[in-house]
């Protein structure tokens, strides 16, 4: 069994809000510091500060969204989240009505 496949069964058998709490540490870190980044940005140092938003979106991407696929049967299990991601699903459909569509594999022919 690799660490991941390890970590990741650990991380289903936590509770709804212990999983919620393990999803908002890294939140409560790569949020401010794409605003940090932006400051950054601002006061001339434009390389560092693109790097340092392109970190923070590439952890972001490939950590809290990887992490949010585990946890989110447990976070749905939860009343009040359960209703809240249903109204902010209705509203993306409702808003950008491709991104509900099913994507079909490539055919030839």
């Amino acid at each position: 069994m690799t660490v991941l496949a390890g970590a990741r069964r650990v991380i289903q058998k936590l509770g709804p809000y212990q999983s919620l709490a393990l999803l908002l540490v890294p939140l409560t870190l790569v949020e401010p510091l794409k605003l940090v980044a932006l400051f950054v940005a601002g006061t001339g140092h434009w390389l560092t500060g693109t790097g340092m938003i392109i970190g923070a979106y590439a952890f972001s991407l490939l950590v809290v969204e990887r992490l949010f696929r585990v946890v989110k049967p447990k976070l749905m299990t939860l009343i009040w989240f359960a209703k809240l991601w249903t109204r902010l699903v209705a509203l993306r459909d409702k808003v950008n009505p491709w991104s509900s569509v099913p994507v079909e594999g490539s055919k030839t022919g």
